[in-house]
């Protein structure tokens, strides 16, 4: 007899409990991020068998390999788009969805970001965005908040970061979705959206990163960081009724295209 969906035993089922622990840092969002896509999955009663993740090099590139369940593709850095690409290009009628973070998916891979946008191809992407390059020591992204300290900015960032969502906006892509980690109903009702839409679909996870990110900017605890997470992130319509100086820091969450 199958586990109801939204059970812990329905979850079980979709991970490979040899896996665990996971390799994230404690305090590390990505393990929110992966219960969420794994929620959305459990919640529309897909089987893990008609599902193909594809990832990249980082720690974002560990939430589905090894950990999931399901056939997976870990591959080189910055080429799970197009990897992904090809996958689909071979079994149209596979779901194929790509875990990434942002360097990953941002800095090499921006090319295959904005490209598999323009094409439409139908591919879900989902950025754990925490703004560094957390595995490799805390190196700065096309992410990080500018004046934020990383290990190769130490006094500051000096240039203003890519906003993801507006990128594949203007790129064309079918569906796009900002929340963070720590919005996680929120989380998983955007996932749940974009795995079903047709086309490009993306979506952006704001995840903190304690230990190179938030070490080096005065966020001391994991608790601190997703609190900070959560005062600065303001609703797309909120944004809409705010001025520029009244956004300068914040992270607008929302649907940006639907």
């Amino acid at each position: 007899m199958s586990n109801p969906t939204g059970t812990n035993a329905s979850i079980k089922r979709m991970v490979r409990t040899e896996s665990f622990p996971t390799p994230f840092c404690p305090g590390c969002g990505h393990g929110i991020l992966m219960c969420a896509i794994l929620r959305a999955i459990d919640r529309l009663g897909w089987n893990m068998d008609d599902i193909l993740f594809v990832s990249g090099i980082g720690c974002g590139g560990w939430i589905p390999s090894p950990h999931f369940a399901a056939d997976t593709l870990h591959v080189t850095h910055g080429r799970p788009i197009a990897f992904a690409t090809g996958a689909k290009l071979v079994n149209p009628d596979l779901k194929v969805v790509v875990i990434g973070g942002d360097g990953d998916i941002a800095s090499i891979g921006g090319n295959h970001l904005i490209h598999g946008a323009r094409r439409n191809i139908d591919l879900t992407v989902i950025c754990a965005n925490n703004g560094v390059y957390g595995m490799t020591g805390g190196q700065v992204t096309p992410t990080t908040p500018q004046g934020a300290r990383t290990m190769t900015t130490p006094e500051g960032n000096p240039d203003a970061p890519f906003d993801l969502c507006q990128l594949v906006v203007a790129a064309g892509a079918q569906y796009v979705a900002r929340q963070s980690v720590f919005h996680i109903r929120q989380l998983i009702r955007v996932i749940e959206t974009a795995l079903q839409r047709p086309g490009f679909s993306f979506v952006e996870a704001i995840t903190p990163c304690p230990v190179q990110y938030g070490r080096r900017n005065a966020l001391t605890t994991p608790v601190a960081m997703l609190r900070e997470l959560g005062e600065r992130c303001v609703s797309l319509s909120r944004a809409r009724t705010m001025t520029r100086e009244q956004l300068a820091g914040r992270v607008i969450v929302g649907e940006f295209v639907s």
